[in-house]
């Protein structure tokens, strides 16, 4: 138990912030947009407000981890999907009404992936219906970047009285 203990403890300082900053927002904007329940929201905020210059990369950094896990979230989905075909030989699965939804939005769908709950298992649910990737991923992008924005901006204005920059 203690070897658990002290592996978690060296591993939250590994990635500490200031001294790994953006590494670190990246690792948990990545985590957190697997099936994981982990809100990277606090860890970008807590890095811009230690170090305002940070504003924008913080923001693009986090888009880019969010995304990439958002695109592994895709490719979960897709190869869970071919697995259950090989399984049951169904090669038109019968989809449920909110399955019948996201197939009538497409790609589009993917924008709302910055939602907290069902935002994660919608890129999981864009890659079992076989959406196309590419306009998958450029809407996961937009919707997650304008979340970033707007959630940093918010709690810097919330707690600071300004954004930087402006």
């Amino acid at each position: 138990m203690q070897s658990m203990e002290a592996w978690i403890h060296s591993l939250l300082a590994a990635l500490a912030l200031p001294e790994f900053g953006l590494s670190t927002v990246f690792v948990v904007a990545f985590v957190s947009a697997t099936l994981l329940p982990v809100g990277s929201e606090p860890v970008v905020f807590g890095l811009v407000k230690l170090n305002a210059s940070l504003f924008w990369p913080a923001v693009l950094v986090a888009t880019a981890g969010n995304t990439l896990g958002g695109i592994v979230s895709w490719w979960m989905g897709y190869g869970a999907e071919r697995a259950y075909e090989r399984v049951t030989h169904d090669h038109r699965a019968a989809h449920p009404r909110a399955l019948r939804w996201l197939e009538r939005f497409g790609a589009r769908a993917c924008l709302l992936s910055w939602l907290p709950v069902v935002g994660d298992p919608l890129c999981a649910v864009a890659g079992w219906l076989r959406l196309p990737f590419w306009p998958c991923v450029l809407y996961m992008a937009i919707g997650k970047f304008a979340r970033y924005l707007t959630m940093t901006a918010v709690l810097l204005w919330a707690f600071q009285g300004r954004i930087p920059g402006t």
